[in-house]
């Protein structure tokens, strides 16, 4: 068996999580100065969750038609991942047009993302092992700015983003890059994430898998805890 010489690691669900839907919307009135009665707050952001209207959320419990195709190739490009999830959004009713895009802003925050109990302890430990350490993303926005503010930045040697390749996973190629970036074989590589579908794509290339639960963080403490064991 090759020796893991380096991870990747998912962001949504993997490393971080996004806040829950009421919070997100809470916040995006505050920024769009938009008023919504206090009774409304609470349906509405579950009707923006059942619509799938938050990135890094629940996927939509329909798709509408109009949105299909751009759905299945939102990764690999910005704007249509801005197109996607503000359509999605304006399939409920809010106050004011200019919050479908207060939304959109808010999810790319900081604020907006918890990282998971064990993140920042386990990429330390990593590094001080002179693991190489890599973010590989479906994503059409730049995460970067998120890990720096959470300290998790420090630890990284790569991060590869859908939409500044145009590929997503699990395109083998992407999972290609990645390995580059981090200067090994994709033989030494394990790649760590939510997704058995989109992240388990990896295996293609050759690289190992360790998947985790996409649960909440406060019900997942030391969810990746385990890549210590699977790393020299």
């Amino acid at each position: 068996m090759t020796t893991i010489k380096g991870v990747l690691f998912d962001f949504s669900k993997t490393l971080l999580r996004i806040e829950p839907a009421e919070s997100w919307l809470r916040a995006a009135l505050a920024a769009s100065g938009t008023d919504l009665a206090e009774a409304e707050i609470a349906p509405r952001a579950a009707a923006l969750e059942r619509a799938g209207a938050l990135p890094g959320g629940a996927s939509p419990a329909e798709i509408p038609a109009a949105l299909a195709d751009l759905w299945e190739i939102r990764d690999r490009d910005a704007r249509h991942h801005r197109e996607v999830y503000t359509g999605l959004a304006r399939q409920v009713p809010l106050p004011g047009p200019e919050l479908y895009d207060a939304l959109y802003d808010r999810h790319m925050t900081a604020a907006a993302w918890q990282p998971y109990p064990d993140a920042a302890e386990v990429l330390a430990e990593l590094h001080r092992r002179g693991i190489r350490i890599g973010v590989l993303s479906n994503i059409g926005w730049d995460l970067r700015p998120v890990l720096r503010a959470h300290g998790l930045d420090r630890y990284l040697d790569a991060c590869v983003l859908s939409y500044e390749h145009g590929i997503q996973k699990p395109d083998p190629q992407l999972f290609a890059v990645a390995c580059r970036e981090l200067g090994l074989d994709p033989s030494a590589v394990l790649m760590v994430g939510d997704d058995r579908t989109a992240d388990g794509g990896a295996t293609a290339l050759g690289c190992s898998f360790l998947p985790v639960d996409p649960l909440p963080v406060d019900r997942r403490p030391d969810g990746l805890r385990p890549v210590l064991d699977l790393v020299g």
